[in-house]
């Protein structure tokens, strides 16, 4: 198979698989490379035509003739995918289809049609049809078909159930009825209407003929009214006239006797005034003599108590003064203490919080020397280490004579025996003679290599036992060793 480039026609998409492609890849056009197949799948919409048989809930079996335009949804990529994977290898007017389809429709029309009575699916047909294009819907959304239109036509009796035609008796016998009482009531209507009309032309001419009686006695009445009218007014004005007449003479007449009452009340007034005035200075003078005779008994009984009273008042604010400056001497005493003991307290604080911020800081400067001290003899170390070339026994014997610890140890194994007079035998498992002149006898013989060793051992225990007599005192047993030694030499 060679390579091709393939382009599909307007309603149609190209469905290729094979090598390179995971899942399916859906293109108007595109290159079918080696070991890829395609395949072309036509998404212009088919109808479909239905005779379903159902039954209502009261069991009742109806037809439901029906045409559905069904197609895939082609503006959805996912829904498209679903059909190109699960019906593209069947022809859309293939039996397959039409059977799925079908039994889909059928089931959701079967299922909403017994939840439903024979009235409600004979007056609700919108109704019903709106219901089973939204569950057939729903169930053709997994295939990726979309409906495009859904025509549900008249319902139609099945063979021995005749409910649409004696539905249809029953309207028709409804309409004549409704027919026959419509053309009574207009007949009866006609026949009111013309008496209507002519008790209502009778009634309007007495109307009229009433209304101008009415109008022509108001306009007479009119006419006297207003002719009463402007005499009343006239009256009405000559009267004002008098009133007001009466009413100016009134008023001058009462203003004249306000005037003489208001000079009687004016000289009664001043009299009464002069006899007030002389009233107020009598109780002037009056007040003024008892004052007088007042001041003269205070000065003569009260004096001496006045001066007594305020000699103790004196006293008592002295007292009062004495104690409150005594008090504030306390208090004041108290404060300066109080004081005293918070600098005091402040200056230790302060003199601890030196004290300790110095210790800190010479903890940390000790601290610091001795890292920079560790640090220095690691250097140290480590240059002598590089200098003896790797050689630890070298850099320990260096680091010992360098110390002086030699000669330490000498000092104080000297100060441990110092007073003491310790006797000292110096042997030795070899032939020859000891520092200090004396002899020690060694087994002689020409014994080499393991049991040289075991000879050595031999030679050993007659000096170290009598190192032990000379030492303790203490005699090794007659079972383990016997010594004759003559020593012509011995310390």
């Amino acid at each position: 198979m060679f390579i091709s480039y393939k382009v599909a026609k307007a309603s149609e998409y190209l469905v290729i698989t094979g090598s390179g492609i995971d899942d399916i890849k859906l293109a108007k056009k595109a290159w079918v490379l080696l070991g890829q197949s395609s395949t072309i799948i036509d998404v212009s919409p088919v109808n479909y035509t239905f005779e379903v048989q159902a039954m209502s809930s009261e069991k009742l079996a109806f037809l439901l003739p029906a045409v559905f335009t069904i197609g895939p949804r082609h503006e959805d990529q996912q829904s498209l995918l679903r059909y190109a994977k699960l019906l593209s290898c069947h022809n859309r007017q293939s039996n397959h289809v039409k059977d799925l389809v079908q039994g889909i429709i059928e089931g959701e029309t079967r299922v909403l049609a017994a939840s439903m009575t024979m009235e409600d699916v004979f007056k609700g047909t919108k109704d019903f049809k709106k219901e089973v294009f939204e569950k057939v819907q729903l169930e053709l959304n997994q295939f990726g078909l979309l409906i495009y239109n859904a025509n549900i036509k008249h319902l139609v009796d099945v063979r021995g159930h005749e409910y649409f035609s004696y539905l249809g008796q029953k309207v028709q016998m409804e309409a004549a009825n409704q027919a026959k009482i419509d053309v009574a009531e207009a007949k009866m209507k006609g026949e009111v209407g013309a008496k209507l009309r002519e008790g209502q032309t009778a009634q309007n001419a007495a109307k009229i003929d009433a209304e101008t009686k009415i109008i022509s006695t108001q306009r007479q009445g009119e006419g006297k009214k207003e002719e009463l009218k402007v005499k009343a007014e006239v009256k009405v004005f000559e009267n004002h006239r008098e009133a007001d007449v009466a009413e100016a003479n009134a008023e001058l007449a009462t203003k004249k006797v306000g005037w003489a009452q208001l000079a009687q009340l004016a000289e009664v007034e001043s009299v009464k005034a002069v006899a007030i005035k002389e009233a107020e200075l009598q109780r002037e003078v009056e007040m003024k003599n008892a004052l007088t005779r007042t001041e003269k008994l205070k000065a003569e009984f009260l004096s001496k108590a006045s001066v007594e009273y305020e000699i103790k008042v004196q006293e008592a604010n002295w007292e009062l003064y004495k104690k409150q400056k005594e008090a504030e001497a306390v208090l004041y005493e108290s404060q300066k203490a109080a004081e005293a003991q918070k600098l005091a307290a402040e200056a230790t604080l302060f003199a601890r919080k030196q004290a300790a911020d110095g210790e800190l800081y010479a903890k940390t400067k000790e601290s610091e020397g001795l890292v920079t001290a560790a640090e220095a003899q690691g250097i140290y170390i480590r240059t002598l280490f590089q200098a003896f070339n790797g050689n630890y026994a070298a850099l320990r014997d260096y680091l010992m004579i360098n110390g002086g610890m030699f000669q330490e140890i000498a000092k104080i194994n000297a100060s441990a025996v110092q007073g003491l007079q310790p006797k000292i035998s110096i042997w030795t498992t070899g032939n020859g003679h000891s520092g200090d002149g004396s002899t020690i006898n060694a087994v002689d013989g020409s014994v080499s290599g393991a049991m040289k060793e075991v000879a050595g051992v031999y030679k050993m225990l007659p000096p170290l036992f009598q190192t032990v007599e000379e030492q303790t005192g203490m005699v090794p047993p007659s079972w383990l060793a016997t010594r004759s030694v003559t020593s012509s030499n011995q310390s």
